[in-house]
C-alpha cells in the first residue's frame, strides 16, 4: 500500500479539508498520513472561526510521518498565513516531494482562507514546487490575473500559471456555469488537454460542498499508485462526478460529497486535445 500526504485545515463538519483527503485516500486504497495547518469552526454553509496553528506544529507533523513512512505524493489545501506556508516550502524542498497544490484562498461562503503576504508567498515559492496546481475558476483567475468565463479563458489562465513556475496546471471546470458539461483543463507544458465529463444534477451540483478537497485528494491518491497525470487527472474527475451522485443532504440542505470505490475508466477515455 502506498502513503500520501495531506497538508490542510481540518474541516468540523467533514465536508472537506483533512477529513474529506482521508476519506478520499482510503477509498482509492491508498493510506493516508495528515498534518493539520488549521482548525476551522465549519459546516456546508459557512465557517464561523477559524484558528491557524503554530508554524513550528505544523513543521512537525510533516517531519515527524516523513521520518517513518515513504510518501509517495503529497498535496496542500488551506494554509491560512505567511508563515505556514513557508514552513511548508521548507518541509517539501526538504523531503523533495513535489506536491498537489490545491490553492484554498477563499471559502465558498466568502471566508478569506489565506493571508494576502501568504498568497504572494504561494506564487512565489509553493507554485514552482508543485507537481501540479489544481485552482477552481475563481482561484485562477486570482493566480493568473486572466479572465476564465471559458474555455479559453481556462487555457490562458492554466498558462500563466504555469509560468509562474508549477510543472503543471488542472483549471478544473466545476465552476463554469451554464453548461451540461464540466471540462477541466490541463497544461502539462506539452499543451493543453480537456478531460470533460457531463455535469451532474446541472450548475447546482458543482456547489456540492468539497468537491475541490475530494479532486485534489483523488488527484493526489492517483499519482501515489503510479497512475501518469493525464490518467490520474480522469480518474479524479470521474471520482468526483460519482461522489456527487452520492451526495447526501443534512440539517438546512447541505449537500455532503458521499464515497466508494473509483470508477473504471471509459474505454477510450475523455480526454481530448485542444485547439
Amino acid at each position: 500500500m502506498q502513503a500520501a500526504l495531506t497538508i490542510a485545515g481540518s474541516d468540523s463538519g467533514g465536508g472537506a479539508g483533512v477529513q474529506r483527503d482521508l476519506l478520499t485516500f482510503a477509498a482509492h486504497g491508498v493510506h493516508g498520513l495528515s498534518a493539520v495547518t488549521a482548525v476551522t469552526a465549519q459546516n456546508p454553509h459557512a465557517i464561523p472561526r477559524t484558528h491557524p496553528l503554530p508554524p513550528d506544529v505544523v513543521a512537525a507533523q510533516i517531519a515527524a510521518v516523513a521520518a517513518d513512512f515513504p510518501v509517495a505524493a503529497a498535496k496542500t489545501g488551506m494554509l491560512a498565513n505567511v508563515s505556514i506556508v513557508a514552513v511548508v516550502c521548507e518541509q517539501l524542498a526538504a523531503l523533495a516531494i513535489p506536491p498537489v497544490v490545491d490553492p484554498v484562498i477563499v471559502s465558498t461562503s466568502g471566508r478569506p482562507l489565506l493571508d494576502e503576504r501568504g498568497f504572494d508567498l504561494l506564487k512565489a515559492r509553493l507554485l514552482p514546487l508543485a507537481a501540479v496546481v489544481t485552482p477552481n475558476r475563481m482561484e485562477a483567475e486570482r493566480l493568473s490575473g486572466a479572465k476564465v468565463t471559458s474555455l479559453a479563458g481556462a487555457r490562458e489562465a492554466a498558462r500563466r500559471i504555469r509560468d509562474l513556475g508549477a510543472a503543471a496546471v488542472i483549471v478544473t471546470g466545476g465552476h463554469l456555469d451554464g453548461t451540461d458539461t464540466v471540462v477541466d483543463v490541463l497544461d502539462d507544458g506539452t499543451g493543453a488537454v480537456e478531460i470533460a465529463t457531463g455535469r451532474v444534477g446541472g450548475p447546482a451540483g458543482s456547489r456540492t460542498h468539497g468537491t475541490g478537497c475530494t479532486f485534489s485528494a483523488a488527484l493526489t491518491a492517483g499519482l501515489a499508485t503510479g497512475l501518469a497525470l493525464p490518467a490520474a487527472a480522469e480518474g479524479a474527475q470521474r471520482y468526483v462526478a460519482a461522489a456527487i451522485r452520492r451526495a447526501c443532504r443534512f440539517g438546512r440542505g447541505g449537500r455532503v460529497l458521499g464515497h466508494g470505490p473509483p470508477v473504471a475508466a471509459r474505454a477510450g477515455g475523455p480526454s481530448r486535445r485542444a485547439d
